[in-house]
């Protein structure tokens, strides 16, 4: 027998019991991440060590060798998570205090999954340029930069930015991370349906940071531009767009696109998009019903649809499954398939900071992906299963050390480790970071979470 399907209503319902948590669980621990030492204090004259006079021997070192700080500091595992809280999940221009649960949650993740000390950095400022100027000025204690949650096109413009003025990684998730994971689907998804990607045929529904850089990135691995048809708001990008070309000074990345995408030049919306390719890639509204199933139904066969808008996607997995899709993936847990983010962004600063990388190139993203996708393949793939879920720890494993190997090919390492230097390495952290939480749990240092 079939299990029953469960109804809109018990979905939505289902989709709001996180949101009615949250309030009693964030006050009941004013937050969700705080400072722990890792060095041992056997007894008061370790202060004198740790802290003046001993510490000014290292400092006098570093001013001497600046690379030694990676040594003598925990600089190489600190990650700052910075946002201007303009474009914060689904809610919008909310502020940076606003935006500070946020990225606590994002410093959780980046902890407990990859082993990472991640701090949240909320700037409050709207303007770009700060912002270009607060990362700049506070990155001689970082290893790395995430930045989160900034609103388009800026977010474009203060990525490349630091990027190339920076000597640590920068990244935005939402913009790279995301590009990883939907990327690492994809290529498991037409492996089920046995389809190659560099010449399947993408509808990319939406053009904000997120389907920006999965179409950068999925040039990258090779899909010809031709390939690609993207939609904004407004429709399909193709040059005849004169709205485009008037505001190429504020969005040169969607007016290029529309320039190099779209080889058929086809003109339209989503209906005409979606007509005939292989691939629905969607970061838009939430749904549902913004994914009608007759244009599902004008897909090529044996379609992959992502329809990753949340809380609700674009369009219902059953919907697109009784319209012909054979593999459908959405941003929900509760659904086969979940295109996550923090299947990738732990692991991939994880063996960025093992090998003191300078940045995270796009080919260090795919590598990523790839990553995320064997290890789904070497468990098995189905139409249910193309990535890995969070339970997965290997994932974070696997991520890190083909990250920080690709990062060593790429010349952008400063340090070069083998291998099994770097899964013993990789293995070590992440599980240290669980078992913390684990004792601190069972020895209630960190108590249970409000029953509401």
């Amino acid at each position: 027998m079939e299990p029953r399907k469960p109804s809109v209503e018990e979905l939505l319902n289902k989709a709001k019991e996180p949101a009615r948590k949250a309030p009693a669980w964030h006050a009941h621990y004013r937050g969700k991440v705080s400072v722990a030492l890792k060095c041992a204090i056997t007894d008061y004259q370790d202060f004198g060590i740790w802290y003046t006079p001993g510490v000014a021997q290292p400092c006098r070192e570093i001013a001497e060798d600046p690379e030694k700080v990676f040594q003598y500091t925990n600089k190489g595992n600190f990650v700052a998570v910075v946002s201007d809280g303009t474009r914060v999940l689904g809610l919008g221009d909310i502020g940076p205090q606003a935006a500070l649960p946020v990225m606590e949650g994002k410093a959780l993740l980046f902890k407990y999954l990859g082993g990472v000390d991640a701090f949240p950095v909320t700037v409050d400022t709207k303007d770009p340029d700060e912002l270009i100027r607060t990362v700049k000025l506070i990155g001689p204690a970082f290893g790395g930069v995430n930045l989160e949650d900034i609103a388009s096109p800026k977010c474009f413009r203060v990525l490349d930015e630091l990027r190339r003025e920076m000597d640590i990684p920068v990244w935005h998730d939402d913009q790279q991370g995301t590009a990883s994971i939907t990327l690492a689907g994809v290529l498991n998804a037409l492996k089920v349906v046995g389809k190659d990607p560099t010449r399947a045929t993408y509808a990319v529904i939406g053009s904000g940071a997120a389907n920006i850089a999965f179409v950068r990135v999925l040039l990258t691995y090779g899909v010809p531009a031709g390939n690609v048809i993207m939609v904004d708001s407004k429709g399909i990008l193709e040059p005849g767009r004169e709205d485009l070309e008037r505001g190429k000074e504020d969005n040169p990345y969607k007016w290029d696109y529309a320039q190099r995408t779209n080889a058929e030049r086809r003109r339209g919306g989503m209906a005409e998009a979606l007509q005939g390719v292989d691939v629905c890639v969607a970061a838009s509204k939430s749904g549902p019903d913004v994914i009608n199933p007759e244009w599902i139904r004008g897909m090529a066969k044996d379609a992959v649809v992502f329809a990753c808008a949340n809380p609700v996607p674009e369009i219902w997995p059953w919907e697109a499954e009784e319209a012909g899709a054979r593999v459908i993936g959405t941003g929900r847990s509760d659904f086969a398939n979940q295109i996550n983010n923090s299947l990738g962004f732990p692991g991939i600063f994880r063996g960025t900071l093992d090998v003191f990388a300078r940045t995270i190139t796009d080919e260090m993203a795919i590598a990523a992906a790839e990553a995320i996708a064997r290890t789904a393949e070497e468990k098995g793939l189905s139409e249910t299963y193309i990535v890995p879920t969070m339970m997965e720890w290997e994932v974070y494993i696997n991520v890190a050390v083909d990250v920080a190997l690709k990062a060593i090919e790429q010349g952008v390492a400063r340090r070069e480790l083998s291998k099994s230097q770097l899964e013993e390495r990789a293995a070590q952290v992440i599980k240290h970071a669980r078992q913390e939480t684990e004792i601190l749990m069972k020895q209630g240092h960190i108590s249970q979470p409000p029953n509401v």
